[in-house]
């Protein structure tokens, strides 16, 4: 089974300053997935990234997520792609210096949208990357899209594509918090879709910009995710802690908030 792993734009950027690369957070990670890699070698990963102070301040001047028309929308949804691919030049760089032997993968020249739901991705390139013992690397990025003409795909919505048609098990999302957090900032342990009313006020948005909807939408997406493939299982936790990440991909921690599908 897969395990995909995203590294939040919170966590390996500083949202808050556009393009803030956090390299000693994603070097870290690295060396926590290397690790794990070392001492589990039947673990099979995608690894995904999003793309906080980068693209999400050019999405954001454009308003590209709302579709992209005109002239000046069209050189906007350009130049989201390119600071997109940039952090995701730099995290490839990243890993691969620790020892990762990361393997590109651009949304945006292998996904087709529709109403900002991919329609169509090139899944052969990851499945022979992940036959040749290379680990596929994602990330948000923009896309076309067959009604809104252009859009945004975060790594949520990719993953959620590749989810329903890969062998995938577990997703993991490591932002720069313990998990989703209540009104009293305590972390919920577990969400289904039965528990999902009751917490939903305490969640907020992203204390940096974020075009995709912050903790919300997230929560939201992968309700839905799990709800279509019911053996998935999501957690949500602290990127930042050293470690953290490796005891998670061996099975040795259980940190953070635990997504998963409970019928009725």
């Amino acid at each position: 089974m897969l395990t995909l792993v995203k590294l939040g734009g919170s966590a390996i950027t500083d949202k808050r300053v556009e393009a803030t690369y956090r390299e000693e957070v994603a070097r870290q990670l690295a060396g926590d997935i290397r690790r794990a890699m070392s001492a589990d070698a039947s673990l099979k990963l995608i690894v995904g990234h999003g793309s906080g102070s980068f693209g999400h301040f050019a999405a954001r001047r454009y308003r590209t997520i709302d579709g992209v028309h005109t002239g000046e929308e069209w050189w906007g949804f350009a130049e989201v792609a390119v600071v997109a691919s940039e952090l995701n030049y730099l995290v490839a760089k990243t890993f691969f210096t620790a020892g990762i032997p990361v393997f590109r993968v651009q949304p945006s020249a292998s996904a087709i949208s529709v109403d900002s739901d991919i329609g169509e991705m090139s899944l052969e390139p990851i499945i022979r990357a992940l036959q040749n013992g290379l680990v596929p690397l994602v990330y948000g990025d923009v896309a076309f899209d067959n009604v809104l003409g252009g859009t945004i795909l975060s790594t949520e919505t990719i993953f959620f594509y590749l989810a329903q048609h890969l062998p995938v098990g577990r997703i993991l999302l490591l932002g720069d918090v313990e998990g989703v957090l209540d009104t009293d900032g305590g972390i919920i342990p577990e969400i289904t879709a039965a528990s999902f009313s009751k917490i939903e006020p305490a969640l907020g948005g992203s204390a940096g910009v974020d075009v995709t909807g912050g903790m919300a939408a997230k929560v939201r997406d992968m309700l839905a995710l799990v709800k279509a493939v019911p053996a998935l299982t999501i957690r949500i936790f602290d990127g930042l802690q050293p470690g953290l990440l490796e005891a998670v991909l061996l099975g040795n921690a259980q940190p953070g908030t635990l997504i998963s599908h409970a019928p009725g």
